[in-house]
């Protein structure tokens, strides 16, 4: 599903990572842990095409990231990522749902039924009509998650998706995050802090400025 290999990224002099090198199979989901600052959100940006890698290798479904135009980079987000953002992203000019849906009405694709059954899964049935503003920052988080799933995605890329979650909301989004993986056939990879949402991944991986390191008794 994703293979990185050798890549690297510095800002100006100043490197951010190096050597970093992964694999992620249909099926799996993966944890990854690191220092602040160490580029975890970063690494995630250049996966999407967000950010430009300086040297290395990104592969996602056979495509190769980094030699697409930004318009070929655009339509593979659209149709094969879902990205959980840490500052959620959502428009505050669209209701809950419509922010839901947006994913879907971009790949014109309208799907209410699908819209409904995520926002029932993350636990904000009936608050669809409502908009952004009128929502707590966990309720925000999980419009989020339910927006990165709702095209079933090849690949779910979330960073701190739990943290703005008490632990048995955390519990239930992680549960809904699995659920596609296993479902759909999809990958995720999971930047988190949390040593409790690391624990429900395959497996566990840290990085670091010169690359990637399994955790102790991870695979």
């Amino acid at each position: 599903m994703l293979s990185i290999t050798r890549l690297k990224k510095a800002y100006a002099e100043t490197p951010v990572f190096a050597d970093v090198s992964l694999d992620i199979a249909r099926g799996e989901f993966v944890a990854m842990l690191g220092e602040s600052g160490v580029g975890k959100s970063t690494l995630l940006n250049c996966i999407a095409g967000l950010d430009e890698a300086d040297a290395g290798e990104i592969v996602l479904d056979r495509e190769a990231v980094r030699t697409l135009s930004e318009p070929g980079r655009a339509r593979l987000r659209r149709e094969k990522l879902g990205f959980v953002f840490q500052a959620f992203h959502l428009l505050p000019h669209l209701s809950v749902a419509e922010n839901v849906a947006l994913p879907l009405l971009l790949l014109d694709r309208p799907d209410g039924q699908r819209v409904a059954q995520l926002l029932a899964a993350v636990g904000l049935a009936g608050l669809g009509a409502r908009s952004p503003a009128q929502l707590s920052g966990g309720q925000l988080q999980r419009v989020a998650l339910a927006r990165a799933l709702v095209h079933r995605p090849l690949l779910i890329l979330a960073d701190e998706p739990t943290g703005n979650l008490d632990p048995a909301t955390a519990s239930r989004m992680l549960d809904v995050l699995q659920a596609q993986v296993r479902a759909e056939g999809a990958a995720c990879l999971l930047v988190t802090h949390s040593a409790a949402a690391a624990a429900r991944a395959d497996r566990v991986l840290r990085l670091t400025a010169t690359g990637i390191v399994a955790e102790a008794g991870s695979p």
